[in-house]
């Protein structure tokens, strides 16, 4: 006894946490793997105890219960002799090892060994005696005694974070049970804390990001990315966001967490997100996994959950398709990720077929008949996977005839019509493939398939006999028809048959201009009509596959030059299916041979194709910033190089657009090490890039709030420029501080050019002069200083005089090609800021400045247009960025008015067809290199181009030089090049992403004029704007607008709700024929329509920019907004009024109809709350001035359902917008607070208002089915919606709210602020500084109500805040372990130096609450157990 007394008293607590976890093993396993629960084992269990024996094997049943009577007795003593202890002072280190054994010994109360006991006869008829009882009620008086209140020798907390309450084999005993239930309790209030007030409802908006907080710190580079931006996540038992492979597994079907992730999914077929997102939150079928692959920790979905919402998709579309509306774009669409999901191995094909079959045949017998399902599986029947399985499974027998069952006999009412004849033959075709797989079919087959399968035969014979040649340009709805058809059965003849259409016109020789040899001609494909996309979208995935292959081979590796009809086809392969087809091009490209990218004019058309074709596509894949790398090396390698002009400009043309192009932070080096490789010009295009990202979508993650200080380190370090305070001051405050101090340096630039001008104009003058010396070119280019090349341009300019005539333009060329392209750029750099100078010098000896702009420009123009010497959109982006000169812009907005490069443009946009080339039937002209580029590039080139020219070179500038123009207040001309230059902005391929950047980053300061000009830029007719919109934008006085009603700005939101969020009523069991053809049906016109219904699914390649139709609707609502000439704070109060009173209102609209919803995707209200007193005073519907009744009758939900999806839908929108919406949100939600008749009514007792504050903040869906709803649980569910959508650096600005309600003078009002801000401290876990100030904000509110100066109306024991108290030993723990509490986690010393500080504020008995969380290793458990960290702290 003496040694086991010595024993529990004295062996040493682990160093990494209170609760330890020893390596011994243990049958204590948490119920809910959601739970960052650890596995508690420890000294003392009979199985461990050093008093035992290794192995009791050969003992008697007698001798075990002996001993085991021994050692229930010894505990007891030991219990005894802590419990005497405890009246004495302890060190908090020895509490903390005390509660750690009892805790162990209750875990493991019943692990005992019973010798040679059968376990079913021992385990079975053992109970437990009266001696194991005493001594477990003795556990129990210990722990009682150390978490008691009074005296707080251990927090309660550390009960909770235990998983005693998980315990197998729990024994019939009261006292035990009481305990669990205080843990469950307390457990469950802490959790609430944790969870955001929709946090059943939330799934992803695939057109936003969904910032989680960043859960495992310990994954590097992509794989945490990845977990950031999961689109969905599961409370643990403690509140928590989790997710990966091993929690997905644990998810019960049928269960809330499994309707949701079913939302998610069923979501994401309707709005095809890119394959990106796909491949992070998936896993591989069960079948195609490798044993020992390690478990994905961004996956959230598995392959059940996948293969359910897959059928469940195909269900929907046959209903759609029985209900007579035309959904052949959806089935295209749906194919495209299924064709993606199969060939991945997301989806068990046998399994699949399997469950397709009971669902079809057992539950949905009716809605199978057409052709649409063997269409779809005819679709992927050559996928590697499917094959293999069709070979070698055990079932491949059992599997094809299930296969074979899905074949119906198409009864189409156009016959004729192409999708009909396809879906007619579709059945011959698959018959066709499985038996040349498994020739044991035929009995299943029967002879009319076997006649079909002859008449395609017959079809393509006929068509492809003799010589003739198939136009594809000519071909009846017949014809297209049955080609579709023989794509599915003679996959290569077909693929054969397009490329020789393509290669039908012959070849040519191609002389590209006189300066090249004529041995060095090309031969060229003749030009043909492209292939259209109608017919490309009904052909086999397969076919276009193969089509994709041989075009490449074609395109790259070919001794002849393609087609610009060749090119066009592949890039509209490529956006026809995204998913099944994409691939990196340069990487493709690599692996397919390693030197065929340094092949003559392979770089060029990849560069080509992807500026001028796929630059959309890229971003939709999330690839732009990995292509962004790619290009950067070909930029390094060719900067430096002399004469290699054509490549590089291109490159760096491309490199624009993909900076521009993105819409989160990136870094300028793939490895985030060493020196930009960025030419000066990319240099300042992404600090203006990054100010546009950053103002209007904000820093999203903590990470990289502290990775911009590295990335602008290593753009200033190579950038010799400085920005003006005109543009600084529409910089977001981060980029501002660091560039505000730069010290000008044009003043030395124009010292060097003064202390070589002599040599430099001497230069020139033998250079340039009409009889300069041939010879002296080759020594200026050979022995020439860098320092006085570099202003060579300048030194012409000088010697123009405004008479360009007075030089050799013929030598200025030849030098400056001889030039390497960085050498140039400088040259251009260099000359703006001397030309700039000598305006300047004119000026003050007296010259007219009309005169000296007007031979600025004369000479400028002979550089750009009249003979081609420099290339125009570097020299626009150099006098752009001097707009701290009085001068330049002048000199930009004459140059944009003149009328040879107004010509230009429209020779241009005339030569390169219609914007949507992908629509374009006609056969492209090929330009002429010359023409297209001019002398500069063109010189001794002799690749011929495609879409390349330099006025193209200009769509990613003109943007740029707008944004420059509204900074230094020149509206009128921004206007003015807007209008000249609408048409040619049309071929921006990100134009919508443009209006609405612009529009954020200059809110509030655009005139109305200039907004509608802006507007204007985007093709209206296919931009999903409310139909009110145009008459709220056009009043002829902005000054006295009248705010657009409430309908408008509910449209807005039920867009939202039925376009962006992810619908309740998901599952096609439950959908009926009549809600989906409402989904396809255009709205009654009024001013409150639906602004976003669309029409069907759409394709990729119909909305490339944003790129999906969920970001179209939600940034056109958001484009809406800021477009409105009222203030931000009518706009927000609008919105929030809407929420406040959604509930009653839409209750009244819906006239009673659905009064009593029930739908599993809600949870059940709870018992409780006091209904009576949270009726009193609401508001009435009256109130709101919104007319829902259309709204609930097309949304398909309940009305108390769509009042959570509209909530949901205006926090979503709400932080898609700028900063100055933000602060008028945080004023109204105080302001709504404060006002509640809960908190000013001084007639209610405390009891009731308890109840009342109690209820509203525990979930609205609750609320919002019990119609109990109060305007406080609407405001916080609406700001919880919001804050999940900010980025990290947009969060700092919610303290403001907190702020507007202090000085808070009551626990109802306490807990409110903590149910706010308490889930904002789990995204903070990783941005330290943050999480300190949001948790100081929190303590401060406490010293509110509870500090020792406060006198509260009514006196609150600190009992009432034990929930609160647990939260924040809680959130201290997950933000010193950066995520999820684990046994080991621990609070930083910085947090608990913080805490300790705030306490001393506290009333005594709240502060001997907060006791632990200090660094006093005299009264902290934490602090005692954890001294070396407080010593370093300290």
């Amino acid at each position: 006894m003496n040694q086991a007394i010595a024993s529990a008293s004295t062996t040493p607590l682990s160093q990494t946490g209170i609760l330890t976890s020893p390596n011994n093993s243990s049958n204590f396993q948490s119920s809910n793997p959601a739970s960052p629960l650890p596995s508690i084992q420890g000294f003392g269990s009979p199985a461990q105890s050093a008093t035992e024996p290794l192995s009791t094997a050969a003992q008697s049943p007698t001798k075990s219960s002996i001993r085991d009577n021994a050692i229930s007795s010894l505990r007891q003593l030991c219990c005894k002799i802590v419990l005497m202890a405890l009246e004495y002072n302890i060190k908090p280190v020895t509490h903390a090892e005390i509660f750690n054994h009892m805790l162990n010994w209750l875990v493991n109360w019943d692990q005992r060994q019973h010798g040679g006991l059968d376990e079913s006869d021992g385990a079975k008829s053992w109970r437990p005696d009266k001696a194991v009882i005493d001594w477990l009620h003795s556990c129990l008086d210990v722990i009682w005694l150390l978490v008691e209140e009074d005296k707080c020798r251990v927090p309660f907390y550390e009960i909770l974070r235990t998983g005693l309450q998980f315990i197998e084999n729990i024994p019939d005993d009261e006292a035990l049970f009481t305990l669990i239930l205080e843990i469950h309790r307390r457990r469950d209030m802490m959790a609430m804390h944790m969870q955001m007030l929709d946090q059943h409802l939330h799934c992803p908006a695939f057109g936003t990001h969904r910032f989680l907080p960043q859960a495992f710190t310990s994954i590097p580079g992509e794989g945490a990315a990845n977990l950031r931006y999961s689109p969905i996540t599961y409370p643990s038992v403690l509140g928590e966001p989790l997710h990966g492979e091993e929690l997905a597994n644990s998810i019960q079907r049928g269960s809330l967490d499994w309707e949701r992730a079913l939302r998610c999914i069923r979501h994401a077929f309707r709005t095809s997100p890119s394959p990106d997102w796909w491949r992070r939150v998936l896993l591989l079928a069960p079948a195609y996994r490798q044993a020992g692959q390690p478990p994905s920790l961004g996956a959230v979905f598995t392959y059940d959950m996948i293969c359910e919402a897959t059928i469940d998709r195909i269900v929907e579309l046959l209903k759609l398709t029985n209900s007579e509306v035309n959904c052949w774009q959806e089935w295209l669409v749906f194919s495209d990720i299924f064709y993606f999901l199969m060939k991945s191995g997301c989806i068990d094909f046998v399994d699949f077929v399997d469950k397709l079959v009971s669902r079809l045949t057992e539950c949905d017998h009716h809605i199978l008949r057409t052709n649409h399902v063997t269409w779809l599986l005819a679709q992927i029947i050559r996928v590697e996977l499917v094959l293999n399985a069709l070979n070698t499974d055990p079932r491949k027998m059992e599997t094809t005839v299930k296969i074979l069952s899905f074949h119906r006999e198409d009864r189409s009412s156009d016959p004729n019509h192409p999708q009909s004849i396809l879906l007619d033959y579709i059945s011959s075709c698959q018959n066709l493939r499985i038996y040349s797989i498994n020739t044991a079919i035929r009995d299943h087959t029967n002879n009319e398939q076997l006649q079909k399968g002859k008449q395609i035969d017959g079809w393509w014979r006929q068509v492809s006999k003799g010589e003739r040649m198939m136009d594809y340009m000519s071909l009846d709805d017949r014809s297209i028809g049955m080609f579709w058809v023989v794509s599915y059965t003679m996959t290569q003849p077909a693929c054969e048959t397009v490329m020789n259409w393509l290669t039908s016109a012959g070849v040519t020789d191609y002389l590209p201009g006189p300066n090249v040899a004529p041995n060095e001609r090309y031969t060229v494909l003749r030009e043909t009509s492209p292939l259209p996309i109608s017919l490309l979208s009904g052909l086999s995935i397969h076919l276009l596959c193969k089509l994709a292959q041989q075009m490449e081979e074609s395109l790259f590796s070919s001794q002849v030059v393609p087609s610009i009809a060749m090119v066009e086809t592949y890039a509209r392969l490529m956006l026809i299916a995204p998913h099944s087809l994409f691939r990196s091009l340069f990487s493709h490209l690599a692996q397919r041979n390693p030197t065929l990218l340094s092949k003559p004019g392979v770089s060029l058309l990849a560069v080509e194709i992807l500026n001028y074709r796929l630059l959309p596509l890229y971003r939709y894949q999330g690839k732009s910033k990995s292509l962004m790398y790619d290009v950067t090396k070909i930029i390094s390698a060719l900067k430096g190089k002399r004469g290699d002009h054509r490549l590089f400009r291109l490159a760096e043309n491309l490199c624009m657009n993909l900076i521009l192009s993105l819409r989160d932070f990136f870094l300028v080096k793939k490895e985030g090490k060493g020196p930009t490789e960025f030419t000066e010009t990319l240099n300042r295009i992404t600090i203006s890039s990054l100010a546009i990202i950053i103002k209007t979508r904000g820093i999203a993650e903590a990470d990289h709030m502290l990775l911009i200080q590295t990335m602008l380190e290593q753009i200033l370090g190579n950038s010799q420029h400085t920005w003006s305070e005109r543009t600084l001051r529409y910089y977001p405050a981060l980029l501002r501080e660091a560039l505000i101090g730069r010290m000008d340096k044009r003043s030395l630039a124009i010292q060097a050019w003064q202390q070589v001008e002599t040599t430099v104009i001497n230069q020139c003058t033998q250079l340039f002069s009409p009889s300069a010396d041939p010879t002296y070119f080759m020594t200026y280019i050979g022995h020439s200083f860098p320092q006085h090349r570099q202003h060579l341009c300048a030194g012409a300019w000088i010697l123009m005089q405004g008479h360009p005539e007075n030089i050799n333009s013929a030598n200025l060329a030849r030098v400056l090609r001889e030039f390497s392209p960085e050498e140039v750029t400088l040259n251009i750099y260099t000359m703006v800021d001397v030309l700039l100078h000598h305006i300047h010098v004119e000026l003050q000896h007296g010259h007219s400045l009309q005169d000296l702009l007007l031979k600025a420009c004369a000479n400028l123009a002979f550089f750009m247009w009249t003979h081609e010497l420099l290339p125009m959109d570097i020299l626009l982006l150099a006098l752009t960025d001097r707009d701290d000169d009085p001068y330049a812009l002048h000199i930009v907005i004459s140059l944009l008015d003149k009328q040879e490069l107004q010509q230009r443009v429209k020779l241009f946009c005339m030569n390169r067809g219609p914007p949507e080339h992908w629509l374009y039937s006609g056969t492209f002209k090929r330009v002429e290199l010359q023409k297209a580029l001019g002398n500069h590039l063109s010189w001794k080139e002799r690749y011929p181009t495609f879409f390349d020219d330099v006025a193209a070179r200009l769509l990613p500038v003109i943007p740029l030089i707008i944004y420059r123009l509204i900074e230094n207040d020149a509206m009128d001309p921004a206007d003015r090049i807007l209008d000249k230059y609408s048409s040619f902005l049309a071929y921006h391929p990100l134009r919508f992403t443009f209006v609405r950047d612009i529009l954020a980053y200059f809110y509030a300061h655009l005139p109305g004029k200039l907004i509608v000009r802006i507007l204007s830029v985007l093709d209206l007719s296919k931009i999903p704007f409310s139909e009110s919109f145009p008459h709220h934008i056009s009043s002829s006085n902005p000054a006295i607008c009248p705010l657009p009603p409430p309908d408008y700005f509910a449209a807005l939101l039920f867009g939202i709700v039925n376009n962006v969020i992810p619908p309740l009523n998901t599952n096609s069991k439950e959908i009926s024929s009549t809600s989906l053809r409402s989904q396809h049906k255009s709205p009654p016109t009024s001013q409150s329509r639906l602004p976003n219904t669309s029409d069907g699914q759409k394709s990729f390649y119909q909305i490339q920019d944003p790129g999906t139709y969920t970001q179209l609707v939600l940034d056109t609502a958001v484009i809406e907004i800021l477009s409105l000439p009222v203030s931000p704070s009518q706009i927000v109060s609008s919105l929030v009024q809407i929420v406040v009173h959604i509930q009653p209102t839409l209750i009244q609209s819906s006239n009673g109809l659905h009064s009593s919803p029930s739908n599993a995707i809600l949870p059940n209200s709870p018992s409780g709350g006091s209904t009576d007193s949270m009726s009193a005073g609401r508001s009435t519907p009256s109130t709101s001035g919104v007319n829902t009744t259309n709204f609930v009758s097309r949304s398909g939900c309940t009305s108390q359902q769509l009042s959570c999806l509209l909530i949901q839908a205006c926090g979503l929108l709400l932080a898609q917008l700028p900063l100055d919406f933000h602060s008028q949100l945080y004023m109204e939600a105080s302001r709504l607070i404060k006002d509640s008749w809960w908190l000013t009514d001084g007639k209610r007792s405390k009891g009731e208002l308890d109840s009342a504050v109690g209820y509203a903040l525990l979930d609205p869906t609750w609320a919002a089915q019990d119609n109990t709803s109060t305007a406080i649980g609407n405001i916080v569910a609406l700001l919880h919606s919001f804050f999940s959508n900010l980025p990290q650096e947009w969060l700092e600005g919610t303290h403001v709210i907190i702020k507007h309600l202090r000085p808070i003078t009551s626990v109802a009002m306490l807990r409110i602020a903590f149910r706010i801000m308490g889930p904002l401290l789990l995204r903070l876990a990783g941005a330290h500084s943050l999480f300190n100030k949001t948790l100081q904000l929190l303590l401060n509110t406490m010293v509110d109500v509870f500090g020792r100066n406060s006198q509260p109306s009514i006196p609150v024991e600190a009992s009432e805040i034990a929930d609160l108290i647990d939260f924040l030993h809680h959130v201290v723990h997950y933000e010193g372990q950066g995520g999820p509490v684990q046994s080991n986690s621990k609070p930083r010393p910085e947090v608990l130096a913080l805490c300790g500080r705030a306490a001393e504020n506290l009333r005594p008995d709240i502060q001997h609450l907060l006791s632990h969380l200090k660094p006093d290793m005299s009264s902290s458990i934490y602090a005692a157990t954890y001294p070396k960290m407080v010593q370093n702290s300290a």
